[in-house]
């Protein structure tokens, strides 16, 4: 990989070119996601993002910045801890998922305590020290410069805000491994093919995963982009890790 070429799951591909094959994918996948969640993980993404926002520290009041939050998931479980004083915008490059989860969170009760706005998480089209905190579920993976997300996300937080990060990380047990390798390329994309009609996206999906840096390598890029305080925390044996850094 160089400037002009970055990994699009285990192909080479034109920088310039990633985010329109990304897009693809999740159009293609936007009304079976969450479906499909549920028949991959059986049901535990559910219980991953509990804990992702139930230890977030986020507060009655907070402006909030859902990042590649699609389908509403994330900010459907944030409400409680806004309160009606609260908003969160829902952030996503992908209309078509952003049109799933507006009509989710309208049909939940949560009109005008939410907007849904199509952005790039590269060039966040808000103003600098304006949000609270920043959540992003399953989604930094797919975004073409990472590093370049995470100083948006150090730019537009307000001095004492917080980035909150849960993404498929890197295994820690050998057997566990093994056994989540055989699941992830033998299984996942034979699922995406059988219930959403699409093997394609399900197999870039995983070879995703296997592209995405390690715990400590992205935690390090947390440390690069301004954030303070930053840590991991590793769920179900690393499968998946939750990162946080504040601006200080």
């Amino acid at each position: 990989m160089n400037d002009k070429t970055t990994h699009f799951g285990f192909k080479q591909v034109a920088t310039q070119d990633k985010e329109g094959l990304v897009g693809q994918v999740f159009t293609s996948v936007a009304n079976k996601y969450d479906l499909m969640n549920d028949l991959m993980s059986g049901g535990v993404h559910r219980l991953w993002k509990r804990h992702f926002v139930g230890t977030s520290g986020i507060h009655e009041g907070d402006q909030v910045l859902d990042l590649a939050g699609g389908t509403g998931d994330i900010a459907a479980l944030l409400m409680p801890l806004i309160g009606p004083n609260g908003h969160v915008i829902i952030g996503d490059i992908n209309q078509a998922m952003l049109d799933v989860g507006q009509d989710r969170m309208i049909d939940a009760g949560f009109f005008g305590r939410f907007t849904c706005q199509q952005m790039n998480a590269e060039q966040l089209p808000l103003a600098d020290n304006s949000i609270d905190a920043i959540t992003m579920a399953f989604g930094l993976r797919n975004v073409t410069n990472k590093q370049q997300a995470l100083n948006e996300m150090h730019r537009v937080l307000k001095p004492g805000g917080k980035a909150l990060v849960l993404e498929f990380s890197k295994v820690n047990n050998t057997v566990l491994k093994q056994l989540y390798q055989f699941y992830s390329f033998k299984v996942l994309p034979e699922i995406g093919r059988l219930v959403a009609n699409d093997r394609d996206s399900y197999q870039y999906l995983v070879e995703s995963i296997e592209q995405h840096p390690d715990q400590d390598t992205l935690q390090g890029m947390f440390e690069a982009a301004g954030l303070e305080m930053c840590s991991h925390e590793n769920l179900s044996g690393g499968i998946v890790a939750i990162h946080k850094g504040y601006k200080l």
